[in-house]
Order: structure tokens, then sequence, then C-alpha cells
């Protein structure tokens, strides 16, 4: 295996896949980029991990924050391309790069990255441009502890950074040969044997150990080969999916991506775009790939979507769909979103009906509760899960569906593991009808979840029914929209041994008591 020649394979084609503006320029300036990036990751391991958890890694930070090297760098491999376009393709191959290293490690630890990268340093050298050396000390790497080969020592500017020994005078000084005694034609060549059988012998080593190197390289794809192929035939597209209150802000959230760092990064950005404490339902296990398509551009995404009232948005496969319930919004929202997805179909879909809104919302509860590992699930997590369902009670009824009822059995079974937990379950109604009755009926409809939960083995005391009728609607009552939205349930989390009260309500926000 040669690491860079992998990369040119399963990076450059992908990136380049259907782009054919200035794609000569662009698969030149990656055949640099690769030995570069990864010489950087060689001097410092720690920017591995940085840039695992950033969600769109930049080349200014590979280069150090040094933007006259970034700029001095695109102009040396970009050719007659806009320097924004490779700058951009090679933004893009960053994280790209980075799976491809966990792939042949089969980790995300910097250090097994870092072995790899030791173990193709011969490759790596090879592939690495004659000027790098230039580049490198600029950016403030060692130039002499990353022992460079002849190549790259070639160049010129390595002559202004290594100088060369002092010439020996006696080699250079034109002095005539003189006639050599007999002595000196026998004993002089000794000495130049002797080294010509060192550097021999080490050459020989050098070629052994490279040999059995490749060779247990090679085993090792052999035997992973086959397992890797069936993971990754298993494996089910990423997902990322949104929903957002009345103001913009964020409802619900989860994505279920394969990739522990990305999914981290995500969080993070999401409860920072949208103010929001809880972020997204994460599940980035194995059995979903690695990333999105067109991921880099997920942030810019996000933040065109704040803002935008009752929107829904999912991101799968080739995909982006957005549905909610002003259709010209949406579309002004779809064509300021495809500029930054090029590889994505955007789409707007039809307003759901009620009883499509509530089969959706039961599917993406249950896909939520199934993610969550039973020994290792947060109340939390349960309870935004259980958020994403609508409990469609029947006019003056408060009878639970039956469609609700798995969705309440998962949670059940989920619920009995956790110590030291209470779930508040608060009903609530539109403000159609008398104010008093529609508290009672909210709070019938409260003790109906519980009473179901109890049936299924949850403890009385980690349960709480509380009915608030119209108070708090989430939407305009005026609409039938609104008044279906204002019917609900939500749940809340306490911890009985700290006290600590966490609501994920359907506006999304996060509450301590």
């Amino acid at each position: 295996m040669n690491i860079i020649e992998l990369l040119k394979e399963k990076v450059t084609s992908k990136l380049l896949q259907g782009d054919n503006q200035f794609q000569d320029e662009k698969i030149e300036a990656l055949t640099a980029f690769y030995p570069i990036l990864l010489t950087v990751f060689k001097s410092k391991p720690e920017l591995i991990e940085i840039l695992q958890q950033s969600l769109n890694p930049r080349l200014g930070e590979v280069f150090n924050n040094n933007a006259e090297s970034v700029s001095h760098f695109l102009g040396l491999v970009g050719g007659e391309a806009p320097a924004n376009e490779i700058e951009k393709t090679l933004n893009h191959a960053i994280s790209p790069t980075l799976y491809l290293l966990e792939d042949q490690t089969g980790t995300d630890d910097k250090l097994a990255i870092f072995d790899l990268i030791q173990s193709q340093w011969a490759n790596i050298q090879a592939a690495l441009p004659v000027w790098a050396s230039g580049l490198f000390s600029a950016i403030g790497l060692s130039v002499g502890g990353l022992g460079f080969g002849a190549q790259a020592q070639a160049a010129p500017v390595v002559e202004t950074i290594i100088p060369t020994p002092p010439v020996d005078p006696i080699v250079t000084t034109p002095v005539p040969p003189e006639p050599l005694s007999s002595h000196q034609a026998v004993s002089e060549p000794e000495p130049k044997k002797s080294n010509l059988f060192l550097t021999a012998l080490i050459a020989l080593l050098i070629l052994i150990v490279l040999a059995f190197l490749l060779l247990r390289s090679c085993k090792n794809d052999d035997v992973t080969a086959p397992a890797n192929q069936a993971t990754t035939t298993a494996q089910q597209p990423a997902h990322f999916q949104i929903t957002t209150d009345p103001q913009g802000g964020l409802v619900t959230c989860s994505a279920k991506i394969g990739h522990e760092a990305f999914t981290t990064a995500l969080q993070n950005e999401v409860k920072q775009i949208f103010a929001h404490s809880v972020g997204c339902g994460i599940d980035s296990s194995q059995s979903f790939n690695a990333e999105l398509i067109d991921q880099n551009s997920l942030v810019s995404v996000l933040k065109l979507v704040k803002g935008i009232p009752n929107a829904s948005l999912t991101w799968t496969g080739n995909e982006i769909s957005l549905q909610g319930a002003d259709p010209a919004t949406l579309q002004a929202l779809a064509e300021k979103i495809k500029p930054l997805v090029k590889d994505m179909n955007v789409v707007v879909q039809k307003p759901l009906s009620e009883s499509e809104a509530v089969s959706s919302s039961i599917e993406q509860a249950k896909q939520a509760l199934q993610g969550l590992d039973p020994s290792k699930a947060k109340a939390l997590d349960i309870a935004t899960a259980l958020n994403m369902q609508i409990i469609n009670f029947a006019s003056g009824s408060n009878s639970i569906p039956d469609v609700n009822k798995p969705i309440l059995d998962q949670a059940a079974a989920l619920m009995n593991h956790l110590p030291n937990v209470k779930l508040l379950i608060k009903g609530y109604t539109d403000a159609v009808g008398n104010a008093d009755s529609n508290k009672v009926l909210s709070q019938k409809r409260a003790q109906a979840v519980a009473d179901y939960l109890m049936s299924k083995g949850v403890s009385p005391d980690k349960l709480l029914a509380q009915g608030f009728g119209q108070e708090n609607p989430i939407a305009d009552n005026g609409t039938k929209e609104g008044q279906f939205k204002n019917r609900r349930i939500e749940f809340e989390v306490t911890n009985t041994e700290t006290g600590i009260t966490r609501e994920v309500s359907e506006e999304g926000i996060e509450k301590k008591q």
C-alpha cells in the first residue's frame, strides 16, 4: 500500500467527481497537498485531533494560520486556476483525508494515525515537491527534524536553510595529479572500499526492512479487506434532521453519522448557532456512513435555517428535503442552499397533513430510541426522543392512540435501566372551549401516558403527570394547524439525587431548576 496513491485514488476522484472546471489544476494541487499535509501531521500530531473535531477544516489551520504561506502555496500549485477555487478544493480534501487515514488504521486515535504516517514515510517523502522544505520552514516546522530525502533537499531554497558542509579544499584545488608510488596505489583505495561496503550494507538493510513492512502491509490488506467490505456494504447512509419552532428556534435535531469526532463538533455547532444547551440526539455508531455528502457546507446551511419558522430539514443520501407551513419561504431557503451543496438535490416538499405529520414524528421518535444503547442511555436522550412524537388524542378523549404505544414501550424499557430519574409528563390543549375544562382534559391525558408507562413496568416513583390546559401555546390558536400543534404532550426529566430538572419542550429549550 502506498498512502499517497491511495489518497489520489479515493479522495481526488471523489472530490472532483462531476467537477470539470480547472480539473487538471485541482489534480496537481491535490497531488502536492497530500504529502505536505501528512508531513505536517507527522510534525504536529496534535493537529490531527484538532482537525478531526472541526466541521470545516481549513488550509490556514494546516499552515499554522500563516496567510502569507497559504497564498504562496496556492500560487505554486494553482496554475491558471483562481486561487479561491484551489483553496476551496484543498479545504474540502482535509476531512476525507482524515477519514481515509482512520479507515486504514481502524481508529480515529491520533497516535495510530501518526504510526501509519511513520510507516509510510518513504512514500510521503518521495511525493514531496522539491520546494516543500521552504514552506515547512515558513510555517515553523523543523526542517532538519523531518529527515527529508534527496528530492526535497535538491531545491535551491533548501540550500539557504540547511547549509551544505564546507567543501574539502583538497578535492577542489586544481593541483595537477602526481604519479602514484606503488605503496600509494595499493594502500589508498582501501578506505574507499570499506566505505562502499558499509554503504552497501546499510542500503541492503534498509531494503530488507522496507520489504518486510510492505509484505506485512499487503498481508494485512488481504486479511482485512473482506471484513471492511462487508462493513461498508452494511452501512446506512448518514442522516441529519432538524426542525424549528414558530420563532425559528430549535425544536428537534438528530444526527446519525458514523464518526464520533465529527458528531461532537456538529453538536457544538448546533448549540452555538441556535443558542441551545441540548443540541442534537446523536448516533455515531459504525452502522452509519462516516460522512454526509457535502457536509463541509452543513454549518452554513444551519445558519440559513435558523430563524425560518416551523421548518423541517432532512439531509440524507444525496438529497436535502425541506418541509414546512410556508412553501414560498422554503423555496427561497432552497435557492440559498443550492449553491452551497453542488452534489445534493435540494427539494421542497408539500406541507404534511395531520396524519402524515403524526406518522413522520413517530418514525423519528422510533429511530431515535432504537439508536440508544440501554446500558449507556441518558434520561435526557429518552425525553428528547419522546418529544419528537406527536400524540394526537381524539377530540375530548384521553385515550392514547395505538400508533404511539410502541414508542412508549421502547421508552419504558429504557427508563427501567435508569436510577435516580423522574419523568415529568406535561399535557397541553388548544384554546378552543372552556379553559378550566381544557386544563382537566390535559391532566387526564398526561396521566394516561403515565399510567401506560407504569403498566410497562416503570416505577410510579419515576413518573409525574401535570396538566396545563391552554397555557404556553407554541403556535397560533387562530389556525387549524396552530391548534393541532398546541394539543401536545411534553416530557422533561429530573435527577432525584441532585434536584436538577432538564426540560426538552416543543420549543427545544432546556431549563435547569
